[in-house]
């Protein structure tokens, strides 16, 4: 909203000052700003306020050190990020950036989603919450209609080098002649279903030829490979981030870390200098994503705020899958979701160690009559729990390996 005011203004008036909201930098340092306001200045109202509702986690005994201090504590802290995020989005961002509807849509979509469950958790007196069906459902609907958009919008596209004998003269995209160093070639911004991934020929793949087999015309059914793919990585990052969320902080500090680095791909990604200095793939217009990853980061680290051993507030489903709901859709904007696998490592073995704990052990109680396990107990953080370790260096320790996933995952962009 106030990015349309200081347009308006910069056109018509000459203020000094003004330009700098021309500046993607600019206005993701302000997101960062009032995000952090947002959830640290006003979070103490909000923390008060779900105290006043009596809106406190129910906690079973695990037998975990500590666990059981913890109840009572108010959950449905997610509202705090929620609000940090769109805020700052809604106010500096182009909201008519196809980019940034799609993520205010994963926002409140998957934020609404998870506050449904906090309050049959809470309110209900249910601990199961919503079923976990309706929760799958919800997942693929969002997913569905991100892939949709991104296969079939017309402003979605990324640029590519063309041979000029091959493109049609009747596209309605020209084609741009460019030069590096002393050699020339051409440009041309097309719909396509490339991705990134690492350690491959230029480091892009084609969801299209993954039906290569089938012959001539194979690229007209590729959309169904797309959303296939956009189906998994939400609903496998938004429960990765659900799991993840089990001792204070550990979920907030590691989305923070995986904000910061999606920012920075989004604006190398945005960045048709930066692109092609670095050799990368160019996605116009998605460097307005930049101002959200900001008002993310901002959200995140505000809540840590709050949120860091002991916790005054914990997120909730509320804040967990929209986090990872973003995580996802955030990263398949930018064509770089297939770097999941690296740049979200602690949402996946944690994701594991559950899938890992359940599959032993009910294949050694239908084999041997006895089921047994592979961790002490399951998500990986409680495992760690139980052999002794104190929450705060588990999360500081999970934390650094974020970290170095992250610098890993920046440096696959040049691994070729």
């Amino acid at each position: 909203m106030l990015y349309y005011l200081f347009e308006y203004l910069n056109a018509n008036y000459d203020f000094p000052g003004l330009r700098l909201f021309q500046y993607i930098t600019f206005r993701t340092s302000l997101a960062i700003i009032i995000s952090l306001i947002i959830t640290t200045v006003f979070g103490r109202s909000i923390i008060n306020y779900l105290q006043k509702m009596q809106v406190g986690e129910t906690v079973r005994n695990l037998g975990l050190e500590g666990q059981m201090q913890k109840a009572g504590t108010p959950t449905m802290g997610g509202i705090m990020i929620l609000l940090g995020i769109l805020v700052p989005t809604l106010l500096l961002a182009n909201l008519s950036n196809i980019y940034v509807l799609l993520m205010i849509i994963t926002t409140v979509w998957m934020g609404v989603i998870g506050f449904v469950d906090d309050y049959i958790k809470v309110f209900r007196k249910n601990k199961e919450g919503l079923a976990g069906r309706f929760k799958i459902v919800g997942q693929v609907g969002l997913a569905l209609i991100i892939g949709w958009t991104m296969y079939f919008n017309p402003n979605i596209v990324v640029r590519q080098t063309v041979d000029e004998s091959t493109v049609s003269k009747a596209s309605a995209t020209p084609m741009v002649l460019r030069q590096k160093g002393e050699s020339f070639y051409y440009t041309q911004d097309v719909k396509s279903t490339l991705t990134n991934v690492p350690f491959y020929k230029n480091n892009e793949f084609d969801y299209a030829k993954v039906l290569k087999f089938l012959g001539d015309g194979y690229e007209k059914y590729s959309v169904f490979v797309f959303l296939f793919f956009v189906v998994i990585i939400v609903t496998a990052v938004s429960n990765g981030a659900n799991i993840t969320d089990g001792i204070d902080g550990l979920a907030t500090g590691t989305s923070a870390i995986i904000g910061i680095t999606l920012g920075l791909l989004a604006y190398v990604s945005g960045n048709t200098v930066i692109a092609d200095y670095l050799n990368i793939m160019y996605i116009p217009n998605s460097g307005e994503l930049m101002i959200f990853a900001g008002a993310f980061v901002g959200a995140c680290v505000g809540f840590l705020w709050y949120n860091s051993y002991p916790a005054q507030v914990f997120m909730g489903d509320t804040g967990s899958l929209a986090i990872g709901g973003i995580i996802a859709a955030f990263a398949i904007m930018i064509r770089k979701e297939l770097l999941i696998p690296v740049l979200c490592g602690v949402f996946l073995i944690e994701n594991l160690s559950v899938i890992i704990q359940v599959s032993y052990f009910k294949y050694t109680k239908k084999r041997f009559g006895e089921g047994k396990r592979v961790f002490l107990m399951s998500p990986l953080h409680h495992h760690y729990q139980k052999k002794g370790y104190h929450e705060a260096k588990i999360v500081t320790r999970f934390w650094i390996i974020g970290i170095l996933l992250a610098i890993i995952t920046i440096i696959t962009l040049k691994l070729r």
